[in-house]
């Protein structure tokens, strides 16, 4: 019997998770607070999968079974019979605490409650469950169907079975895990790419360098796909911002303070790509 999957938000990140978890089998409920959410999340797994089709990775009759895996709803609820959740909202500590404490009333006792999370504590989400051994971070990247690497956070009471489960889960959809033994604000790779990104911006505002020389000297001097001025723009610079804070308020670390033309960058919604502009015009 297919195994049951909820991923709680259906945007980028939860989309893709949606997409390569149905892919791979499991039976998936997306949920989104509104019809349209859920529209734009289906629509877009629906073009990535024609995509691969198209280019000969999955067949069309793959394609329509893992389509055909994918239940849209609404409805918190339909978490209730799922083996995981995946919870994949916006990035603030309130959205994630509530969405887990009506989780820990619906689900299994057995189910692991999983937070996409790319830099809150995972123990901060998990205080507000009575289940705290059951939660762990399983962070993806964007886009989920093509990045390999999946970053398994131990919260403080996470139990081995649970970093178990996710892993197998994790890998069973086709990534490659790293674990975060203690949960440090940020884990390994957000902390990683705000404090590039952090310092590139305030090269980039002080005018010692373009933005499109500091992403060449990243992408040629360290072989970096992508420059993290790039980066930013792809992830939303709102996005990283609110991660650097996060970090930095957790660890009063100087080399995490967003620079003020970042802040006023997100104040004026040049956020990146999304937006049209951010370091870069779109």
């Amino acid at each position: 019997m297919a195994k049951k999957l909820a991923v709680i938000g259906a945007g980028l990140m939860g989309s893709g998770i949606a997409q390569v978890s149905a892919q791979a089998g499991w039976d998936v409920v997306l949920r989104d607070v509104t019809d349209e959410a859920l529209r734009r999340g289906t629509d877009g797994i629906r073009a990535s999968y024609d995509k691969f089709v198209s280019k000969g990775k999955l067949s069309a009759q793959d394609a329509e079974a893992a389509l055909g895996r994918i239940t849209a709803t609404t409805d918190l609820d339909a978490a209730s019979e799922a083996d995981i959740v995946v919870e994949a909202v916006f990035e603030r500590i309130d959205v994630k605490q509530e969405i887990f404490r009506t989780l820990d009333g619906l689900v299994k006792d057995e189910a692991v409650l999983a937070s996409n999370t790319s830099a809150i504590p995972i123990t901060k989400i998990a205080a507000v469950t009575e289940r705290p051994e059951r939660v762990v971070g399983t962070h993806f990247f964007s886009p989920v169907p093509m990045m390999q690497l999946c970053e398994l956070v131990r919260g403080y009471k996470t139990s081995d079975e649970t970093l178990a489960a996710a892993r197998e889960f994790a890998e069973g959809v086709g990534k490659t895990c790293i674990v975060v033994n203690r949960d440090v604000a940020g884990f390994v790779t957000t902390r990683l790419i705000s404090a590039l990104v952090v310092e590139a911006a305030k090269l980039h505002e002080s005018g010692v360098a373009t933005a499109e020389d500091i992403d060449t000297a990243c992408k040629l001097g360290f072989g970096h796909a992508m420059g993290p001025l790039a980066t930013a723009d792809l992830t939303g610079v709102d996005i990283l911002l609110h991660a650097t804070e996060n970090i930095y308020t957790e660890s009063q670390d100087e080399k995490f303070a967003p620079p003020e033309g970042m802040r006023r960058m997100v104040d004026a919604g040049d956020i990146g790509r999304k937006s049209g502009q951010g370091f870069y015009r779109y």
